[in-house]
């Protein structure tokens, strides 16, 4: 799939079979999402409609894993804890999160090395945004 470790220049991009393999993925981790119980707290933080959280997740995870800067392209910059720091992300709606990413990787086509690879790097940002949010519940207090 690749010829590029996992992590340098687009081998993660590549790994992931670009554009179209990381938008197969968003959408199983959408229906993921949509469909299992212990992921209702964070379906509810997002619209009815997915379509605009697919559409960024999907060109946000394209940059992120060294591919073309879609997200960029179409919606500017972004920073991914301030983007999220409305929300009430603590320790389970990680969790959640991440289960539900899980499962998405389990329906993919990938190594098991590279499903490892990946959840364990989405777990960093994951839990920059738990950090923040315990930040400004710091401030509050």
């Amino acid at each position: 799939m690749t010829d590029r470790p996992y992590g340098d220049g687009d081998g993660t991009f590549r790994a992931a079979g670009g554009v179209e393999g990381i938008q197969r993925l968003v959408e199983d981790f959408y229906d993921v999402m949509s469909t299992r119980d212990y992921a209702r707290v964070i379906r509810d933080m997002h619209p009815n409609d997915l379509t605009i959280s697919i559409d960024k997740l999907a060109r946000f995870l394209c940059g992120w894993m060294g591919g073309p800067r879609r997200y960029k392209d179409k919606y500017g910059g972004i920073a991914i804890p301030p983007a999220h720091k409305h929300l009430p992300i603590h320790d389970s709606e990680r969790n959640a999160w991440l289960n539900c990413m899980q499962e998405a990787l389990d329906r993919q086509p990938y190594p098991q090395s590279f499903k490892d690879y990946l959840i364990e790097q989405l777990a960093v940002p994951a839990g920059r945004i738990v950090n923040l949010r315990q930040k400004i519940e710091q401030l509050d207090e």
